[in-house]
């Protein structure tokens, strides 16, 4: 459900980025939490690059499903997603375990390489403070991105790493998602909202089982999908409605301690 806004003042709508990268703990979670804003920064010139962290191995509640081919084929909706949003960006994958992600310190020093390397100009992430969370991963991507942050920017973190050519880097901004307080909003319009949706689409391994099953586990497909993209458009309109614009994402964002 959309935040109400508190008595703290809000910002909106950041500057159109040169570069944005968004690090998602499993396939879909970006779609999930940015797409739509994802979708109006890339048309407005945006390069948009994807980090996944987990290989999304334990996505689904197929007890008898091949797991190495749901990976391979969850990357493969990834990168489809990510062109259906508009990315021109890479798609990288860390491959870490579904479930088991730690922000532990060769996870962040990978990830620091990864930022150094790609240098977005802003970065959107899982917040790590949100309370009340169930699946660990996130928490844990969360942490993880915060810690490669401040390594990136940092001469004397990881300095092998600019021996090799990777230089230090700082963002300017950080937008954390599904976050435990909102102070900012990106409006979105319309046509973003439906990028969006056809994005999160593009993950059939997910439709067939995890996004459907609470929506319509007795119904049909189609019944079953026409409930999921009103349950998405409300959501969006709702936050976008006690702002008085159209629809928005929320999120928190950190700029004055990067």
């Amino acid at each position: 459900m959309p935040s109400t806004p508190s008595t703290r003042s809000e910002s909106s709508n950041l500057p159109t980025p040169a570069s944005a990268l968004v690090v998602a703990a499993h396939p879909d979670d970006a779609e999930f939490q940015c797409g739509a804003t994802l979708a109006k920064w890339a048309r407005l010139g945006t390069e948009i690059h994807h980090l996944v962290l987990t290989d999304g191995s334990k996505g689904t509640w197929d007890p008898d499903v091949d797991q190495a081919a749901l990976v391979a084929r969850r990357q493969a909706e990834q990168r489809s997603a990510s062109e259906v949003l508009g990315g021109r960006g890479r798609v990288v994958f860390l491959g870490e375990v579904d479930g088991d992600l730690h922000a532990d310190g060769p996870t962040t020093r990978t990830v620091c390489r990864i930022l150094r390397e790609i240098r977005p100009e802003v970065i959107l992430a899982h917040d790590p403070w949100k309370r009340y969370r169930l699946h660990p991963d996130h928490a844990a991507a969360g942490e993880l991105t915060v810690n490669a942050i401040v390594a990136a920017r940092d001469p004397f973190f990881h300095p092998d790493q600019i021996q090799a050519g990777f230089r230090t880097h700082r963002v300017t901004s950080l937008l954390l998602f599904e976050p435990d307080e909102v102070n900012h909003v990106e409006s979105v319009s319309d046509a973003d909202v439906e990028l969006r949706l056809a994005a999160l689409e593009t993950h059939t391994s997910q439709l067939e089982t995890t996004h459907f099953y609470k929506l319509d586990p007795g119904g049909s497909r189609e019944s079953a999908l026409e409930e999921f993209r009103h349950q998405q458009r409300r959501a969006l309109a709702a936050a976008g409605d006690v702002r008085g614009v159209g629809f928005a994402e929320e999120y928190h964002l950190i700029q004055d301690q990067l």
